[in-house]
């Protein structure tokens, strides 16, 4: 059967990191892997993160399976920095752990198909595995624009969509530091989304992967909770891999709001089918450490000072661009604007391959740059490069 495979077009940020990784040139810069990095360009393990690890090798006493819910300790410890002082709504939120949130969207959207959900809409440009998961798991996709020309959020073509879709659709939205764009809703604009999700019935589908990256764990979930107040039914997908720095151990959590218990537990009887059917049981390590992170309150404090300091750096990184104003023809004060690890640049994909080529600068060809990637020591050469390719 296997001559029946046709070949499949590489991961481009894949091909991106091998190249980079190939290039010998001491003073190459990475903006394409979506890592988090210091400003000495390293992606380290959290302090609260390896204390939690030693506990949980001094502690665990077993390695057997946890079903296909996973960790409830750690879905439970998250709900209150996700969801707010009545995690559960009265009993009408839950969830279950899954394999980082990549796991969790696509859970999301299976059980969405399940439910009887005719499409999906999706704002564009987006994390570009939203479109291979809704196109994998076989559901129609109607794209809508996101952004305006001028880097900021289109709020007029989100509400449209919203307003026009129904009952038997769904809109996924990013809940803060939109990927790969940075542009994020303001209050007042989350206060009209939450509205038109109300009066509609569309069904919101919100995927919060990088809570605590853009103004703090409170400021980046106001948006969300504004949705859920407002609607009787929503999905969450949420991944730890950025604000824990546990990429690699692939944590996240998938949530979901109903009419009222009868109805959660239905829903979660059949995502625990589909869990099941998919990856069996989650991977337990990652979350583990999560949770015992978040049941120690001097550990807890050790992370949210450690995400303070990545925030901080971030927002400086920002700055640094916005304050430079313009590089050759490209206008950089909308970036400071922004929020989170990603920023898209209006550039050509010539450009973009000019800048690795002649200046070893490497970046996904739709223009996405990971801020992360910049240092002080670097940033300098970065705006400089922009401009001579962009002049």
């Amino acid at each position: 059967m296997l001559e029946n495979l046709s070949p499949q077009s590489p991961d481009a940020l894949l091909a991106l990191i091998k190249m980079y990784a190939a290039d010998e040139r001491t003073d190459k810069i990475d903006l394409g892997v979506g890592v988090y990095r210091t400003g000495q360009g390293d992606t380290p393990v959290f302090e609260a993160v390896k204390q939690a690890e030693q506990k949980l090798v001094d502690t665990q006493s077993s390695k057997a399976y946890l079903g296909p819910e996973g960790d409830m300790g750690f879905v439970e410890a998250l709900m209150p920095y996700i969801f707010g002082d009545d995690p559960t709504d009265g009993g009408r939120i839950t969830g279950m752990q899954t394999p980082g949130g990549t796991g969790a969207v696509r859970l999301a959207v299976a059980l969405a198909k399940a439910a009887g959900a005719e499409r999906v809409h999706m704002g564009v440009p987006s994390w570009p595995n939203h479109a291979q998961i809704l196109n994998d798991v076989g559901v129609e996709t109607v794209t809508f624009s996101h952004a305006t020309d001028v880097g900021t959020a289109d709020l007029d073509a989100v509400l449209d969509v919203i307003k026009a879709a129904g009952p038997k659709e769904a809109v996924l939205l990013h809940g803060s530091c939109h990927n790969p764009t940075g542009i994020d809703y303001s209050d007042e604009y989350w206060d009209a989304i939450a509205d038109a999700f109300a009066s509609s019935g569309t069904f919101p589908i919100i995927d919060a992967a990088y809570q605590g990256l853009g103004h703090g764990m409170e400021e980046d979930a106001l948006g969300m909770r504004k949705v859920l107040a407002a609607v009787p039914q929503a999905f969450v997908c949420y991944s730890c891999d950025k604000n824990f720095g546990v990429y690699r151990d692939r944590v996240g959590a998938f949530y979901a709001k109903a009419e009222d218990a009868e109805q959660l537990a239905t829903v979660f009887s059949n995502a625990n089918a589909l869990a099941r059917a998919s990856w069996s049981m989650p991977p337990d390590h990652g979350a583990a450490t999560v949770r015992l992170i978040l049941d120690d309150p001097a550990m807890t404090q050790v992370w949210l000072d450690e995400l303070e300091t990545m925030r901080e750096r971030l927002r400086l990184v920002r700055k640094t661009l916005a304050d430079a104003g313009t590089a050759g023809g490209v206008d950089l004060r909308p970036i400071g604007q922004q929020n989170g690890l990603f920023a898209i640049l209006p550039v050509t994909p010539e450009q973009v391959k000019a800048l690795r080529e002649d200046h070893a600068i490497y970046m996904a060809g739709s223009g996405r740059i990971n801020v992360a990637g910049l240092t002080m020591n670097n940033i300098g050469k970065f705006i400089d490069a922009l401009a001579a390719v962009t002049g």
